[in-house]
């Protein structure tokens, strides 16, 4: 009763939720939800202008050396060993190229690893604000999110195990302290008595829940050998390291459903180690830690089987931000 309860509150404030996950037949990379994923693709975009028309140029004269140097066209040919202004070319033009590249990968590296400083980001758009730079602060907001700022990070702790992840969140603890922790299994491992719900080894029995339109830091490590917790809709991909805590960090506007998987080869049952991240309304949020906190976890799964709609301030919130 008490897990029907639970979805029938969740079905009561419904809204269509998306499910990121991979389409057969599909092109490119799923579609972005997070701005770190947007500036990744908008860099695979940059590198297509500088790749293509290298591997045309690079085509083009295999072809007319095949053509103008073959040893029916060319019987006699010419014998030189230096030209200085093809070696200057082709050393300055790629070390350009290069240049070019890393004026745009480094930044993305440099965002991707490093979470932002909130209390900077709130005080860098009120200066901004306050001086009056109005197409400064549109830029900046559109990079770093000051009201989701303000809310401060939502800590979530990723533990790779073989073959599933544990979930800490160290700043939801109940009466006696401790943290919420649980391991989240796939449902569907290979074996005849699989479960047919969700994507196929996708799934997951208990799946790692966060708020929209908040920061969530989460920091990862692993039990036994290296994992990695990557999620293509987020542009995240992290290795989770025996004895090492690496963090990233996202921020999800759009409530849905996202897939990923372990990256990393950790075994026989690699390909069973699935990841499914529910990004819920804050209020959807908080009642499921309120059950998970209380032991019932499939009453707080069952609470985020349908995602809730937002309410109108996170709808303002989230358009406002795209």
């Amino acid at each position: 009763m008490r897990h029907f309860i639970a979805a029938l509150g969740a079905a009561l404030f419904a809204a269509p939720a998306l499910a990121f996950e991979p389409v057969d037949g599909a092109l490119g990379m799923q579609p972005a939800a997070t701005r770190i994923a947007e500036r990744i693709h908008h860099f695979h975009t940059f590198l297509l202008w500088i790749i293509i028309p290298i591997s045309l140029f690079v085509l083009a004269l295999l072809v007319w050396v095949i053509v103008r140097h073959n040893r029916r066209a060319n019987p006699v040919p010419r014998k030189f060993s230096h030209n200085t202004l093809i070696e200057v070319l082709w050393t300055v033009i790629p070390a350009l190229i290069l240049v070019a590249v890393a004026s745009q990968s480094f930044p993305n590296l440099y965002y991707q690893d490093v979470p932002p400083n909130l209390q900077n980001v709130q005080d860098t758009a009120k200066k901004l604000l306050a001086d009056g730079k109005s197409a400064q602060y549109e830029a900046f907001v559109k990079e770093y999110n000051p009201d989701a700022a303000a809310k401060g990070y939502v800590n979530v702790k990723v533990q790779g195990n073989q073959w599933n992840w544990t979930y800490s969140y160290p700043d939801i603890q109940d009466d006696s302290g401790y943290p919420l922790e649980f391991v989240s299994n796939p449902l569907q491992t290979g074996m005849p008595s699989d479960s047919a719900e969700g994507p196929r080894n996708l799934a997951v029995d208990y799946p790692m829940v966060v708020p929209a339109g908040r920061y969530i830091r989460y920091y990862t490590a692993a039990a036994d050998v290296i994992h990695s917790f990557a999620v293509p809709a987020f542009g995240i991909k992290t290795d989770a390291v025996p004895g090492r805590l690496n963090e990233g960090w996202f921020l999800v506007d759009q409530p849905g459903v996202y897939y990923g998987q372990c990256s990393e080869l950790c075994g026989v049952n690699h390909a069973y180690m699935p990841i499914e991240v529910r990004v819920v309304p804050q209020a959807q949020f908080d009642r499921w830690a309120q059950l998970m906190l209380t032991g019932d976890y499939d009453a707080a799964a069952a609470s985020v089987k349908t995602i809730a709609a937002l309410d109108q301030s996170e709808v303002k919130f989230a358009a406002a931000n795209h």
